[in-house]
């Protein structure tokens, strides 16, 4: 047996190719060999019956004369255990498929459409139909397909080497959309494992871990008007306003099964349209294998998650929402990634897509991997998976999860578990450069979309561009804010008084980065307790502090997020397991809550003066700061007519203020257009009917002022009549 036959019949071969398929013969004819473990026979078009090479499972067939072969000729292979024929051509006679433009900016990390090269493909070569692999395996001995199309055996269909590059690839004719698969990886230390494709676009339901052939037909966008006033959204100056949601608890079928998209669609968009948000937020919908981990640790980047349908079932919700007027961000998770052996974890058997030293390369508190950023094949998928995800599903914004693990090498470890970098300092450089070239690329090709930072620390320049050193993301969570106000509302209001600073504090920074004021998830989980179950008092006080609270919410600058079941007073922390209590929303008193915040969103939607200047110190203005004595707040948030003014005045304690004066600009008169003590929300109804008239009486630095009530546990929205 020669070396060759030996290293293909044992699964060691690195290139396939080299013995298999059509080669010449020293005397000018030439020879077809395939090997085929399952087969008794083999016949071969134009050829005959194929003649088994002894000791093996490899046939050959010489050309009677030196004429040439015909390109692909077709197979027809007896199987040993049955005795059923069967039709195949084989995969060793076509040419490389990727071209060498690709292969160089993959490995320059500057291929932006990766997704397009890697991965699975169905295709079309030659005339003849099938599906082509490829996938980046650097310094192993083989990379072969598996699957049930061939018994899961690894022998059967080695991959192609592309010289160098590390990326291998195969054609295999006949393969269909829906085939599930993986690679099976025989490393240099004669390790075998077997891996989902990184690049796969769609995988087959937990607990399986397989990956799958995605369909080649397009969806149909009628999106097309939305695209277009994207490019043109100026989000600066425009309304954001986000509900994030977790779609496999939003709503669950009463025998726990998830919604479909298309369920998700039908009742989540009239509902979201309904509350006046102008965007949504998807907690992470790539596949992951736990759902404990509500998304965040990733195995398959590139696949919307099986568990509600199918991608272009995905495509259609995206659809549906923009139709109705509502933006779609994001969660992504760029940080880390989980240790599944199936996944990116030792992908090679070894270290790939994460940094090989767990100083850089493990968050031991996670128990997750971090991606190693300074390579340029992990920066290239990561880099293009954000665009597959705004190119492929119409994606309005990506929220960039965990962004502070990304920027400091020391972050969350002691002393002697971390390595600094090269200029002895704590930043993680690489991940710094991959950031921005992410922000700089994303906004590049996509004019309009958003990138939101979840980044707790006070690294600057966070939200301006990159141009002027800035990390280029468009906004950035504000968790100071965040912080703050929950600590200050959860105080007993006799105690307030001592705390007023909490809710001041913010603009001392406030238009020091582009902020969104969130209200996440991470608020109403591991015994946080509910928006509603954080305030503190009686039921009555505990929903007018709620109501209270998310008037300051929309009266602070800033963009909007709150967490779904927040918008009416769910009293159970967020559970993953089961749906929202959606029962509470027969109760008055919670569907007042829910009334609230839709009115508090059409309320910021239809003035200016909440939205224009979020980002700049133009639109707020304080009228008294100081009054802690009776914790009560008042301000003027500005648009950029001068006409286009609210003023607002929020009472933190349960005693009425009445006859309590500030000083406003002039005008005739004022009236209220919200009022959370209002009986409509189930408040006490106490508050200022009619017209407010304005007084030539000077007051805080105001030449004419107001004399109004001040509601318990309430706040005043005040325009001038």
């Amino acid at each position: 047996m020669s070396e060759n036959l030996r290293r293909i019949q044992q699964g060691t071969h690195h290139d396939p190719f080299d013995w298999l398929g059509w080669h010449p013969l020293p005397e000018g004819s030439w020879v077809l060999r395939t090997f085929m473990p399952a087969a008794e026979a083999v016949e071969a078009e134009g050829l005959g019956v194929m003649s088994r090479i002894e000791g093996s499972d490899c046939f050959e067939a010489q050309l009677p004369s030196p004429a040439k072969p015909a390109d692909h000729p077709a197979l027809r292979w007896q199987d040993k255990e049955a005795g059923n024929w069967h039709d195949a051509v084989c995969p060793y006679t076509f040419a490389p498929q990727i071209g060498d433009l690709d292969l160089h900016l993959l490995r320059e990390g500057r291929h932006h459409h990766a997704w397009k090269v890697l991965g699975s493909h169905q295709t079309e070569v030659d005339g003849i139909d099938g599906c082509l692999f490829a996938v980046w395996a650097p310094a192993v001995q083989r990379v072969s397909v598996i699957g049930d199309f061939n018994a899961w055996d690894g022998r059967r269909h080695p991959m192609r080497i592309r010289g160098d590059s590390g990326i291998w690839e195969l054609f295999i004719p006949g393969l269909q959309a829906g085939v599930s698969y993986k690679y099976e990886i025989l490393n240099r230390h004669d390790v075998i494992v077997k891996k989902t494709d990184p690049y796969a676009q769609q995988m087959f339901m937990r607990p399986e871990t397989t990956s799958c052939v995605p369909t080649t037909d397009a969806y149909a966008w009628q999106d097309g008007t939305w695209i277009a006033a994207r490019e043109q959204f100026d989000w600066q100056h425009q309304p954001v306003s986000i509900y994030e949601l977790h779609p496999g608890s939003w709503r669950k079928h009463p025998d726990g099964r998830f919604y479909t998209w298309e369920e998700l669609a039908a009742s989540l968009v009239p509902y979201i349209t309904e509350l006046n948000y102008t965007h949504i937020e998807l907690m992470p919908v790539a596949e992951h294998p736990l759902d404990e981990s509500w998304g965040y640790q990733v195995s398959g980047y590139y696949a919307p998650t099986a568990r509600y349908g199918t991608p272009d079932g995905f495509r259609a919700f995206v659809d549906a929402c923009h139709m109705a007027g509502v933006g779609v961000l994001l969660d992504w998770v760029p940080a880390h990634f989980p240790k599944d052996d199936f996944a990116l974890a030792r992908f090679t058997g070894e270290p790939l897509y994460e940094h090989a030293d767990p100083r850089r390369g493990e968050h031991q508190d996670w128990g997750t991997l971090i991606f190693d950023f300074g390579r340029n094949e992990v920066k290239n998928f990561l880099l293009s998976n954000a665009l597959f995800w705004i190119e492929e599903f119409h994606i309005d914004g990506l929220r960039v999860d965990a962004v502070a693990s990304m920027l400091y090498l020391d972050y969350s470890r002691k002393a002697g578990e971390w390595l600094p970098n090269q200029y002895g300092g704590r930043e993680n450089i690489e991940a710094i450069a991959f950031l921005r070239e992410m922000n700089a690329v994303v906004h590049g090709y996509f004019p309009g979309i958003l990138t939101i930072a979840e980044e707790s620390t006070a690294w600057p320049a966070v939200s301006r561009p990159v141009e002027i050193g800035g990390l280029g993301f468009s906004m950035k969570w504000n968790m100071g804010w965040m912080n703050d106000n929950l600590k200050y509302i959860e105080q007993n209001p006799v105690h307030r008084k001592y705390h007023h600073n909490l809710l001041t504090f913010s603009q001392m920074y406030s238009y020091s980065e582009n902020f969104v004021l969130p209200l996440s998830h991470d608020e109403v989980v591991h015994l946080k307790h509910s928006m509603l179950d954080k305030m503190p008092g009686d039921y009555w006080q505990a929903f007018a502090n709620l109501r209270l609270f998310y008037a300051w919410h929309y009266a602070h600058p800033g963009k909007k997020l709150l967490f779904m079941g927040s918008e009416f007073g769910q009293w159970a922390e967020w559970n993953v397991k089961r749906e929202l209590d959606w029962a509470l929303c027969n109760f008055p008193a919670h569907a007042s809550i829910r009334q609230l915040v839709a009115d508090l969103n059409r309320l910021y939607r239809e003035q200016p003066a909440l939205h224009q200047f979020d980002f700049d110190g133009r639109g707020f203005q304080w009228v008294d700061c100081h009054d802690s004595d009776q914790s009560v707040l008042s301000l003027i948030r500005h648009g950029e007519r001068p006409e286009d003014k609210l003023i607002v005045l929020l009472n933190f304690t349960p005693v009425p203020r009445y006859q309590y004066r500030i000083g406003v600009p002039a005008a005739s008169s004022y009236r209220e257009v919200l009022n959370t003590d209002s009986e409509y929300y189930g408040g006490s109804n106490c508050g200022n009917a009619g017209i407010i008239p304005v007084q030539s009486h000077p007051w805080m630095g105001f030449e004419h002022s107001v004399e109004v009530t001040l509601p318990p546990l309430a706040a005043l929205f005040l325009q001038s009549s």
